[in-house]
């Protein structure tokens, strides 16, 4: 395997529903076939939430679909994916999501040295006025970025 990452499956709403204030890469306990799935890039993070329950993280709403050749254990697509990370980092995250009303939000599942990893994000949701700002701003790079292009 590579040093680099092998990207399955990203996230693409998150970063226009939320304010991604920190992040952090966690692996994610799988079952049978689910890792042969990922690898074939069948897994999709649009309703995903990670949840701290119990000083553990896991996360809700990935669906990864069945493995086609897989014929003895078919997990089910939509179960609970423990996330491993450690203590010191959960209890972290665990603190500040309890005190400030912040979300955890998968931003994508890639491969790392063969591993697969979930790059887990500390949000705060967006207001429809923020996300109109936002898209208001980059526009206006956008046009920024093309007068500066059409004058050089």
């Amino acid at each position: 395997m590579g040093e680099g990452k092998k990207i399955v499956t990203m996230n693409r709403k998150a970063r226009h529903n939320y304010d991604i204030l920190d992040t952090y890469e966690a692996g994610i306990e799988l079952k049978g076939s689910e890792v042969k799935s990922l690898r074939q890039g069948k897994a999709n993070l649009k309703d995903a939430f990670a949840r701290v329950e119990k000083g553990e993280i896991y996360l809700y709403g990935c669906h990864i679909s069945s493995y086609t050749h897989a014929y003895q254990f078919v997990p089910d697509p939509l179960r609970p994916r423990k996330l491993l990370l450690h203590k010191e980092e959960i209890r972290k995250l665990a603190g500040k999501v309890a005190e400030r009303g912040l979300t955890l939000v998968p931003l994508s599942i890639y491969f790392k040295k063969g591993k697969a990893k979930v790059e887990l994000a500390l949000a705060k949701g967006k207001t429809l006025v923020d996300k109109r700002e936002t898209i208001r701003r980059k526009t206006m790079e956008r046009e920024v970025a093309r007068e500066i292009k059409r004058y050089r």
